[in-house]
């Protein structure tokens, strides 16, 4: 399956993995990867995977960039361009249904600016949330978050570099409408944690839980 992306350079597609749980579906979960790797990375994989186990449907896919080959991210506009056209895709599919933006690092800042933009989902999650390149926290990412008006799950490790010092992310989390965060004891970018030795995908489908209890949470009220 793929989606048409209308692109200010002309039109492009971007390929997606729409996959279904085994019973009804509780939602639909778009996930996005991050800036070094594609949709089927073994942690989006592993991920998507226990949040069917959960009753979700999913749906990865790549951004432009990847798509044609290239190893760095094209403009921003791109990707929330691209963020547009799948939610659009996923509401022609499932009118009815609940969406939810999930996505790793670079694919998460995107889905939080496209939302900062008026795309409308029920809530944002982020995996790993780059506050900041590494060492850099005097370049913070985060003016457009206090227009985020959907619920947002900021999902951290705690040794990340991307969000060192800390307390950075909570005064920006502290400034959005509706957020919190989620800590990964000792989680670095991608969640790895030292001298605990996971495959890529166990780490990933060990956050689901999360996720779910988020979405519980937010579809309570």
């Amino acid at each position: 399956m793929s989606v048409a992306v209308d692109l200010p350079s002309g039109a492009a597609s971007v390929t997606t993995a729409w996959e279904e749980p085994d019973g009804e579906s509780r939602g639909v979960i778009a996930i996005a990867h991050g800036a070094g790797a594609g949709m089927d990375h073994p942690f989006l994989v592993g991920f998507a995977a226990a949040l069917r186990d959960a009753g979700f449907t999913t749906l990865r896919f790549n951004f432009p960039y990847v798509e044609a080959g290239r190893r760095m991210p094209g403009p921003a506009a791109h990707a929330v361009l691209t963020w547009r056209a799948v939610v659009a895709s996923i509401r022609s599919e499932r009118p009815e249904a609940g969406i939810w933006a999930c996505g790793k690092s670079y694919g998460g800042r995107m889905a939080s600016m496209a939302v900062a933009d008026g795309l409308d989902v029920d809530g944002l999650v982020y995996l790993g949330y780059p506050l900041h390149p590494p060492g850099r926290p005097d370049k913070p990412r985060v003016e457009h978050l206090p227009a985020v008006r959907a619920p947002q799950l900021f999902v951290e490790g705690t040794n990340d570099p991307f969000v060192q010092p800390l307390s950075q992310l909570e005064e920006a989390v502290a400034s959005c409408r509706d957020a919190r965060i989620t800590w990964i004891d000792g989680g670095g970018h991608s969640f790895e944690v030292k001298g605990v030795k996971r495959t890529a995908d166990v780490v990933g489908a060990g956050l689901a839980p999360l996720v779910v209890a988020f979405i519980d949470e937010v579809e309570r009220r």
